[in-house]
């Protein structure tokens, strides 16, 4: 993975990350990537976007009526986009994302479905689908062929996720308003794919720019998100035929939500083994941990990956299991 040759300096005049989640950053990111990841959490990142083929056959024009906000493509990630921070409000409110030929939708959260790798004609599981965008790229990976089912348990976040597959074309999903710890136990073993983007406590939205971003945060909303991902996570398990795939993810970097919840998982079930993630695109990311406060961790967990946060990419923690036939 290749470093930056000047990676930017953090900015000193800005408020500080909290004192626990700075303590967080210094254990889980490697010293290399110490000085990039800072400096991420002191200017506004770069917009990605993709192609949504499902709206849009031909590229080119639309590239075309983009063309002020010179777009870059993002080597190894057809169809994927990136401008400049300044010019997402103008990429937010153009007419091709308003009318779905465009989503604006982050490197890791497309890194989520790649790593599911949904096939046409398959039968797929969105466990946590709102508000929509990593379900409609499982659409589009799978053509509209097949079906997706799309779980929400929030009635306003299930109306979101609703509204916004319609305006991205998406016909091969079947939504549901429930809880997604009942999932597997309902439809055991029924799914070809399953992803599980956990609801988490969202460190990846950290800015210094905004010290809201982190005003509801704390060791103790780490722990709950914890719980919570853990019985989710259960769930999708049950959810997955044998010989499936099932991928788990978050926007967190704390183990806590991330290996020790699959070290959970997997000292319970030997069904379930950890797989090497397919990439598309050279995302900064290092191995998930096998080790973490005096643990020792489920060995397969070295595959996962943590997604590092840079100008470019935010926070993401990826895990991919196979359940054996």
């Amino acid at each position: 993975m290749p470093m930056p040759e000047h990676p930017p300096e953090a900015r000193a005049d800005l408020p500080p990350l909290p004192p626990a989640f700075d303590t967080l950053l210094r254990a889980v990111i490697s010293p290399e990537w110490l000085p990039v990841v800072e400096a991420s959490y002191t200017a506004p990142k770069a917009v990605v976007f993709r192609v949504n083929p499902l709206r849009l056959s031909d590229v080119e024009p639309a590239l075309a009526a983009l063309a002020p906000l010179q777009p870059q493509p993002i080597a190894g990630a057809p169809g994927v986009y990136r401008v400049a921070a300044e010019h997402r409000a103008t990429l937010t409110h153009h007419p091709l994302a308003s009318d779905g030929s465009f989503y604006i939708q982050g490197i890791a959260s497309m890194a989520a479905v790649w790593a599911l790798d949904p096939q046409p004609g398959e039968e797929v599981l969105d466990l946590a689908a709102a508000p929509g965008g990593k379900t409609a790229l499982i659409a589009a990976c799978m053509r509209n062929q097949g079906r997706i089912a799309a779980v929400e348990p929030v009635r306003a976040r299930f109306f979101r996720l609703k509204a916004n597959l319609q305006r991205l074309g998406v016909r091969n999903a079947q939504l549901y308003l429930k809880d997604g710890c009942q999932v597997g136990r309902v439809v055991p073993s029924r799914f070809d794919r399953v992803l599980l983007d956990a609801p988490c406590s969202s460190e990846a939205q950290f800015t210094r720019l905004d010290p809201a971003s982190w005003a509801h945060w704390s060791p103790k909303k780490v722990r709950a998100s914890a719980m919570l991902q853990a019985r989710l996570l259960r769930s999708a398990a049950d959810a997955v035929k044998p010989g499936g795939v099932l991928v788990y993810s978050t926007c967190s970097l704390s183990p806590e939500e991330n290996e020790e919840v699959l070290d959970g998982l997997l000292r319970e079930r030997d069904d379930l083994i950890p797989e090497p993630l397919p990439w598309l695109v050279d995302i900064p990311a290092q191995p998930g941990l096998t080790a973490w406060n005096g643990r020792t961790l489920h060995p397969g967990l070295s595959l996962a990956r943590r997604i590092v946060p840079t100008d470019w990419s935010d926070a993401f923690f990826l895990c991919r299991l196979r359940r054996q036939a």
